[in-house]
């Protein structure tokens, strides 16, 4: 039965050698087919539905062009005058925030965000502008801290709060698995446990967040006063 689990191990090992992403994913589904018992035209017409059938994942490419043209009209400048008008804010707060709503879209199963949509021409500007008018001017240190912030936030609030939602795609294929390889009951009832308990998951990942935002102040302030020696 466990035998079954090998185009996880590949996806694995795969990753770790840092190989094609596309021909590793494509190999371990092939060899978990042949696995089950699957014949490679079975294989092959299986995973041309699911491509067929999963095309609108691509459509996100349709919004950079829309990206791009607001960022040539101002985006980000109307996103740095926004955060300085408001004399709290700072990087690790403004990233907080920001983790807070993709947490919340995440688990309701609303499309928000993504990295070069949101983090880059919006979150990233904002939290730049909150520590230029804290500090005066950022160095590179600086710089990469708040991106490295940033694009933490969108992961950590993508990833950990996407399956409280009981129809979420990656809560309906642990929930299929558990169901039809394992025989752990009914997909419904696991999707349902599943998001239950992904909800406390959630619930850690905005606490650490928030933990995770403060010290970044602090290693800003660090960061400046070295810069300004």
């Amino acid at each position: 039965m466990l035998i079954r689990l090998i185009g996880v191990a590949i996806v694995v090992v795969g990753l770790v050698l840092k190989f094609d992403t596309i021909a590793t994913v494509v190999l371990a589904g092939i060899v978990t087919g042949l696995v089950g018992g699957m014949s490679i035209m079975d294989i092959l017409t299986t995973l041309g539905n699911s491509f067929v059938s999963q095309r609108t994942a691509t459509l996100f490419v349709l919004t950079l062009p829309a990206i791009g043209i607001c960022e040539r009209y101002g985006l980000k400048e109307k996103a740095i005058d926004f955060i300085r008008s408001i004399k709290s804010a700072t990087a690790g707060r403004v990233i907080i925030v920001y983790e807070a709503i993709r947490t919340l879209a995440s688990a309701f199963s609303i499309r928000l965000g993504g990295h070069p949509q949101f983090v880059r021409p919006v979150v990233v500007p904002m939290a730049e502008g909150a520590a230029v008018a804290k500090y005066g001017e950022i160095n590179d240190e600086m710089q990469d801290i708040i991106r490295g912030g940033a694009a933490g936030a969108e992961n950590y609030g993508n990833f950990f709060a996407q399956n409280c939602f009981m129809g979420s795609s990656g809560t309906l294929l642990i929930a299929g698995f558990l169901s039809e390889t394992l025989g752990l009951g009914e997909t419904g009832a696991i999707a349902l446990e599943v998001a239950k308990w992904s909800i406390p998951v959630a619930v850690i990942s905005m606490v650490l967040g928030v933990i995770r935002n403060i010290w970044l102040d602090k290693q800003l302030d660090k960061a400046n006063k070295g810069g300004n020696k």
